[in-house]
């Protein structure tokens, strides 16, 4: 039984395309099976999450962590009585827009995009949805439904108001065909899927880089008391198991943790609300999705940790390196020289006009092209271009 604040598929605000729904499935469960079935989903196996793909199977990869956070987002729907289907749609497809190498490809990209509206993975992740995927006979894109779209751009809260930066092209150009109502926050199954991230990549970047030795248990008891306090509990109550295992139960016991806060908080901040609609999560103005202060003072001493002692690790540090630069050449290349592209993206090219929103257009192309690597990919092209003694 879902809650009445719940956002309902009997009262969704339809497709751009309007289709006829499925005997057998919610639009919100189609929305979630268009997204797996993307070959922008397929992509993500090999796209980097912290590690470049081939630093170790066992470490989790944009496809793996995607996994991750629909799994704590399905949970949390079905704890405070949300539409699962709707949250695990908005979990799977949060990171389809992220370029090869994780953010520094972004980085990368959106220096080289500075002089054309710049570069934004959330704006690709709809452009992807909207335009980019190309398999169905009637339109562009997969046609996801009104309130997947809206939770996919917003998940995070407004994008239009008092103090925002411009809104990016792709979402400016979209929301002019269909109004994404970008001045309020979604839904509170996406305010759950953007908590849900946070939680997994938190966790889950802590358990690779205890993995790979970047970091080291020993600091992170000494500078993260959430971390200290797990794992002393689990020491002591498992004094003879090997330390993987150890470590393992430490991280899941943090991300239950998490969880279970947030649940409670929420339901605490919906209790004294008492929405009767979906409609009413959105007039708040504030997300009722959210953690107490004390966990959010635990997860930002985590953060704290993570971004000088992993994140910015003189080994990530020289990964970041190489894709930006990576993504830097072959971006300056293939624009200057669009025959080297493949067939398809080069007809595109040659329909860009020599002018300034030409430019424009096909620096965009470009973009679009390059974002679409795997790191696999995106290395095997650059050497290919670049390495003269490699065959083309």
């Amino acid at each position: 039984m879902l809650a009445p604040y719940a956002t309902l598929a009997e009262k969704t605000r339809g497709r751009l395309y309007p289709e006829k729904e499925a005997p057998y499935r919610t639009c919100f469960q189609r929305d979630r099976d268009r997204i797996i079935h993307s070959e922008a989903f397929r992509r993500l196996e090999s796209k980097t999450q912290v590690f470049v793909y081939h630093e170790g199977t066992s470490l989790r990869t944009r496809l793996t962590h995607s996994l991750e956070v629909s799994q704590i987002t399905r949970s949390l729907c079905r704890m405070l009585r949300l539409n699962k289907d709707l949250g695990e749609a908005l979990a799977l497809a949060h990171d389809l827009g992220h370029t090869p190498f994780g953010h520094a490809g972004e980085m990368a990209l959106n220096e080289c995009m500075q002089e054309y509206g710049g570069f934004d993975h959330n704006a690709h992740s709809l452009k992807i949805v909207t335009k980019l995927e190309r398999k169905y006979p009637r339109f562009d894109g997969i046609n996801l439904s009104w309130e997947t779209l809206e939770g996919l751009v917003k998940h995070n809260g407004p994008l239009v108001g008092a103090g925002m930066p411009p809104l990016p092209l792709e979402i400016a150009e979209y929301n002019a065909l269909q109004d994404l109502e970008l001045d309020g926050f979604p839904g509170a199954e996406a305010q759950i899927a953007s908590l849900a991230d946070d939680i997994a990549y938190s966790n889950h970047d802590t358990d690779d880089g205890l993995k790979t030795g970047l970091i080291t248990v020993e600091d992170m008891a000494q500078n993260v008391d959430f971390f200290k306090r797990h794992y002393e509990q689990v020491s002591r109550e498992y004094p003879t198991v090997e330390h993987s295992r150890i470590v393992a139960e430490t991280v899941r016991r943090m991300i239950n943790d998490m969880i279970l806060d947030v649940a409670a908080t929420s339901q605490a901040n919906l209790d004294a609300l008492n929405p009767a609609s979906v409609e009413d999560i959105r007039a708040l103005g504030k997300p009722v999705i959210a953690f107490s202060e004390n966990m959010k003072k635990q997860m930002q001493s985590l953060k704290a940790f993570l971004f000088p002692n992993m994140y910015r690790h003189y080994k990530i540090n020289r990964m970041t390196s190489k894709g930006k630069r990576i993504v830097k050449d072959l971006f300056s290349l293939l624009f200057s020289e669009n025959n080297i592209l493949p067939p398809q993206w080069q007809e595109m090219a040659r329909l860009c006009p020599p002018t300034a929103d030409g430019q424009r257009q096909k620096a965009r192309l470009i973009a679009d092209f390059v974002a679409g690597l795997t790191d696999a990919s995106a290395i095997d092209l650059h050497t290919r271009l670049f390495d003269p003694q490699v065959r083309i």
